[in-house]
């Protein structure tokens, strides 16, 4: 995408419907997708976020825009009912002036605007158990508050996203062409993925059977995409939507255990040093179902389980198959980095398997 200078910049400010004159407009938070902007009314009372999205990852930003403004406007309502404040609890799209989602600048960049929430922190990892707990009951009440939205009617910001039998098609592909001459020394790798092919089928298998619905997903579910509160610690918003797409609770729910209930950084090299916890693992359970759990059957929750094991296997055959593959989708700062990444995942799979009856144990505890 184009550099964006400061008259872009100005240009898309000056096409939103902001409530107040603009002001001061700089750079803000850690995300490495989107370019995020704070901007701040004139008489600095108030501010907004606004944000060129990345193309090259959301080839289809319209179909992106109108999944967020469904959804949003859907927890809008769940919200009311409920005697909340939708300015808080949920992200609230502002309009252009010609009342579109979305601007496109002089330049084709696509540019979105939200109100800012105040008063409000994200985490970039897990501080505590109280964290991990208040983050799994916010996700778990944006499940349960879009279980009567038809999933089905959103778009697939990314095709196939957490289709594992497609992620498995995908490393297969990268093994047999083997671009950079890697897969031999990644043959204890390649065995570790390929013994656990028929695993990738689950989840795919109870949905295609009825057994597990179809739901509206966020499919990015890290710590740092609840805001809580800084008076009362409680997450209140979930914020980051342009995964929002049809797919399963499992997704959701694996993916903040793959990243979340482990003790290690992602690329650890020393895997000596990766372990399952499955104390964090029984934390986000609890909260989560205290908030999901109410419209969930009994072979759904089940399901968490193996959304925890596969989104975990998933991420780690996509880092394994980035790295036959020449490291050209995730970002390394040294080599083999996505090798240890997918180590890292494989190692946790590992603690998953032999924790899987305990795992059970708890989900049915909760």
């Amino acid at each position: 995408m184009n550099a964006i200078t400061e008259n872009i910049l100005r240009e898309a400010a000056d096409a939103f419907a902001f409530d107040r004159t603009t002001g001061e407009i700089s750079r803000y938070g850690e995300g490495h997708i989107n370019d995020t902007f704070v901007v701040w009314a004139s008489d600095k009372c108030k501010r907004y976020i606004m944000q060129r999205i990345n193309t090259d990852t959301f080839k289809n930003p319209k179909e992106l825009m109108e999944n967020v403004c469904h959804v949003t406007g859907f927890l809008r309502k769940a919200i009311l009912e409920k005697g909340g404040d939708p300015e808080r609890e949920t992200l609230n799209v502002i309009p252009t002036k010609e009342g579109k989602p979305f601007y496109t600048d002089s330049d084709g960049g696509t540019w979105r605007a939200y109100i800012f929430v105040e008063d409000t922190v994200c985490l970039q990892k897990v501080e505590n158990e109280n964290d991990f707990y208040t983050v799994a009951e916010t996700f778990g009440t944006f499940q349960n508050q879009l279980a009567a939205f038809p999933a089905a009617t959103l778009h697939e910001t990314i095709v196939k996203f957490h289709d594992t039998p497609t992620r498995y098609q995908n490393f297969e592909k990268a093994v047999a062409e083997d671009a950079m001459g890697r897969a031999k020394d990644v043959a204890d790798e390649i065995a570790f993925v390929r013994s656990r092919e028929a695993d990738c089928h689950v989840l795919v298998d109870m949905l295609s059977k009825n057994e597990i619905p179809l739901r509206v997903t966020h499919n990015d579910t890290k710590l740092n995409n609840v805001l809580i509160d800084k008076t009362s610690k409680k997450g209140i918003c979930v914020i980051d939507l342009d995964t929002v797409m049809p797919g399963l609770a499992a997704y959701d729910f694996g993916d903040s255990i793959r990243f979340g209930a482990n003790d290690c950084a992602e690329d650890e090299p020393d895997q000596n040093k990766v372990h399952f916890d499955l104390h964090l693992f029984e934390v986000f359970a609890k909260g989560f179902l205290s908030t999901a759990g109410a419209t969930m059957s009994e072979q759904e929750k089940s399901s968490l389980v193996w959304g925890a094991k596969l989104m975990t296997l998933e991420c780690g055959m996509r880092f394994l198959t980035d790295y036959l593959e020449g490291d050209h989708y995730f970002r390394i700062s040294r080599p083999a980095q996505n090798l240890d990444r997918a180590r890292t995942q494989f190692t946790l799979v590992k603690g998953m398997e032999a924790a899987f009856a305990d795992m059970m144990r708890i989900i049915q505890k909760y």
